[in-house]
């Protein structure tokens, strides 16, 4: 793996980011409203300490937005999901609440994070810290044994998560047979509930993801493979957006995230492309039924859940307030849903989370609430945006370290989308993603590429096909 000395202060520059020594980056009036806040007593609540609620995150995270207890009941299972309480805490119109509104969204970059809020908030007082009482939004959801979901409830009350996990933990414990006892029935709800959405035509993909880490002194991109646990953790969440969405489009008050589902030729352009990949296409199925048997490591898989991100585009945020909005769905979950899963990195979920309190407690959804909600949607537009580039250019600025110097030399790689041009490929080590100039590369398949280009000051590589890999 190649290292390099160097880091990414130019990327921030370029986009407007303080620099890592600086990655809170507050004003005055900011930092000092947020310890008055840490400092502050919490409203009283129901006591829910009792319930031995476990985070899951990435190793060494402290801004926890999610807590979950899973417990098996007599026809599925219950639920209780705690998450982050902010709308208790941060004062409405305050600098706190316009600073956040102004930034939309948590910001990450390999030498550290932009956060939404002050790090003595999202990594401390708020943070669903293990060992620690916090304030939560609590939500409470039953599962049918056939993944109906019913009884869904949420509440304000005081929490203490009993341990902090990371995904590659918890997965071993899984394959040991012996998980936590709090998340015992992960791997069972969470296989229930992937199945019903399949069934509604959620597209699931499961594509290896590029990230970039530290290596030594330098840097490395790793390609990074979704695991099981990975799955099921993201289903509790899931689950709970939808419920969010439902409780929203009852009331005719909320935002919802959205996603159009693809038109009827481009789901047959991906049948078709499967067949042509000799991906197995049942009689009847749908891309939703085709995309969850995929093996992610085989070359016409990747190929295939390339071909798919097609079919998810036109994602956005609907705001209403009276009346239900003309588009409700998410085609990439299978139903209508809503972002109230994590609060502390991302500005939309503190005010969905506001309208499920208030409709659960039969409240009037606070004035707050209802005048922000118009704004929202280009709020966190603007902020998706500016994250996606972060990442992007981040990756793009690794690559370029990686392969520094190695113009001339050969790759195997996998053609991931092909043209009339050439394509897209993913080369295998180092693993990265990029054009391949030529003709005939055959979708799907292993095949070697010569790097043609380096270009550092645009951040970009490109390769030439050449030929079947042997």
């Amino acid at each position: 793996m190649s290292t390099s000395p160097h880091d990414f202060e130019g990327v921030r520059a370029e986009l407007d980011l303080p620099p890592v020594a600086e990655t809170a980056d507050f004003p005055p009036d900011v930092l000092a409203e947020a310890e008055t806040i840490a400092g502050a007593d919490r409203p009283e609540v129901e006591d829910a300490t009792a319930i031995p609620f476990v985070t899951i995150d990435p190793p060494g995270a402290r801004d926890l937005d999610q807590a979950m207890f899973l417990e098996r009941v007599d026809d599925g299972f219950r639920v209780h999901y705690a998450i982050a309480d902010l709308g208790a805490a941060i004062p409405p119109g305050g600098a706190v609440d316009a600073e956040a509104r102004r930034r939309g969204q948590t910001i990450y970059l390999p030498d550290g994070r932009v956060p939404l809020h002050p790090p003595v908030l999202s990594e401390d007082a708020l943070s669903l810290l293990a060992d620690q009482v916090r304030g939560a939004a609590v939500w409470t959801m039953d599962v049918a044994a056939d993944g109906t979901l019913s009884n869904v409830s949420v509440r304000r009350a005081r929490v203490k998560s009993v341990a902090q996990l990371d995904y590659e933990g918890v997965q071993q414990t899984f394959d040991a047979g012996t998980p936590h006892p709090s998340v015992e029935p992960l791997a069972d709800l969470g296989r229930l509930r992937q199945r019903v959405r399949v069934d509604r035509g959620a597209i699931e993909l499961a594509l290896p993801e590029q990230e970039v880490e530290r290596d030594g002194d330098g840097w490395r991109v790793v390609m990074r493979v979704r695991t099981e646990v990975d799955g099921w953790n993201a289903e509790i969440s899931l689950l709970t957006g939808m419920a969010a969405a439902q409780l929203m489009l009852d009331a005719e008050v909320g935002l919802l995230r959205t996603l159009p589902p693809a038109d009827d030729r481009a789901e047959a352009d991906f049948l078709r492309t499967a067949r042509t990949l000799k991906v197995a296409v049942p009689e009847g199925a749908t891309p939703a039924h085709v995309l969850i048997g995929l093996d992610p490591t085989l070359p016409a898989s990747i190929a295939l859940m390339t071909e798919a991100t097609r079919l998810l585009r036109g994602a956005g945020y609907e705001a209403f307030d009276g009346s239900r909005p003309a588009q409700v769905d998410h085609a990439g979950v299978g139903g209508p849903y809503a972002h109230v899963t994590a609060p502390l990195r991302r500005l939309a979920d503190r005010f969905g989370t506001e309208v499920c309190l208030a409709i659960c407690a039969q409240q009037p959804v606070p004035d707050w609430v209802r005048e922000a909600l118009p704004s929202l949607p280009d709020i966190m537009k603007e902020s998706d945006r500016r994250a996606s580039k972060a990442d992007r250019t981040c990756i793009d600025q690794a690559e370029v370290w990686a392969l520094a110097g190695r113009v001339g030399e050969s790759f195997d790689a996998v053609v991931m989308h092909a043209d009339r041009e050439g394509g897209e490929v993913a080369v295998l080590e180092p693993p990265v993603i990029a054009r391949c100039r030529g003709a005939g590369l055959p979708e799907g398949e292993q095949v070697s590429v010569r790097l043609s280009e380096v270009d550092e000051v645009r951040r970009e590589v490109q390769f030439t096909f050449g030929g079947p890999a042997e």
